[in-house]
């Protein structure tokens, strides 16, 4: 098999999944595809949206000690979870991860589906995970953790695409060469070029996931449905789920 690596999902964390849930699908118009009761046994609840082939993952937890309520207390609840990627061989970029000194934190194994995630402390940021879905190397093809039928829940009348991730760090070029080196990307400048979405490094007080950007069909329209939901808007972006949501 070819050696490929794509964004496959963006994974945001919040104190409850409502009203984040209601208000990224409302505003942005998408549709939850699945709710993955696999995450229970994390303490976490989830719920899963299509941007196009992107998805886009809110977790929260209902009980306490879990990773993503620590994430929670020691962020103060700004940036995002985690960064999901399919590849080829996730074993192989964790053995590579593991060889710069980044620990893997968790393996998952639901054949078909096989990931390996990072430890976020060594990633720096966010959490960074490497997945694979045997016989899925189409785009549209099967995705478990997604649910069963993810495609027919895919809107593309307000949001057509998912197109950037915005990094914050006091060193963003370092940061930028360590995600690379432990994706597989060589950096371009401060930028990390996927085939479907981009990695923009910018200059910050703290490292974390800052923002995500997408490509909307009407900005107007979602900047008028996000004050609409109460949500505070400045120029074309606004924050929800603990990140800036940028619209262009």
């Amino acid at each position: 098999m070819a050696p490929y690596m794509r964004l496959r999902q963006i994974c945001l964390v919040a104190p409850q999944l409502a009203p984040v849930i209601s208000d990224i699908a409302e505003i942005m118009g998408l549709a939850v595809c699945y709710r993955d009761g696999n995450v229970a046994k994390y303490g976490l609840e989830n719920a899963l949206l299509p941007v196009d082939t992107i998805m886009l993952e809110v977790v929260a937890p209902f009980k306490g000690g879990t990773t993503a309520g620590r994430f929670i207390e020691k962020t103060g609840g700004r940036g995002g979870y985690m960064a999901i990627f399919c590849c080829n061989d996730p074993d192989e970029r964790g053995r590579n991860a593991n060889a710069m000194g980044v620990r893997t934190a968790n393996m998952i194994d639901h054949a078909p589906y096989h990931g390996v995630q990072l430890h976020p402390r060594d990633c720096r940021a966010a959490f960074i995970e490497f997945n694979h879905t045997e016989g899925s190397d189409d785009i549209l093809g099967p995705y478990p953790p997604a649910g069963p039928d993810w495609q027919k829940f895919i809107r593309k009348d307000v949001t057509q695409a998912l197109t950037g991730v915005e990094m914050q760090s006091p060193d963003p070029q370092g940061l930028a060469e360590h995600w690379g080196k432990i994706i597989g990307v060589a950096p371009e400048g401060a930028e990390l070029k996927l085939p479907n979405a981009t990695f923009r490094f910018v200059k910050g007080a703290i490292e974390i996931m800052s923002a995500l950007e997408f490509r909307v069909a009407d900005r107007a329209s979602v900047l008028h449905a996000a004050k609409a939901r109460g949500v505070a808007v400045a120029d074309n972006e606004f924050l929800l789920g603990g990140v800036t949501f940028r619209v262009s």
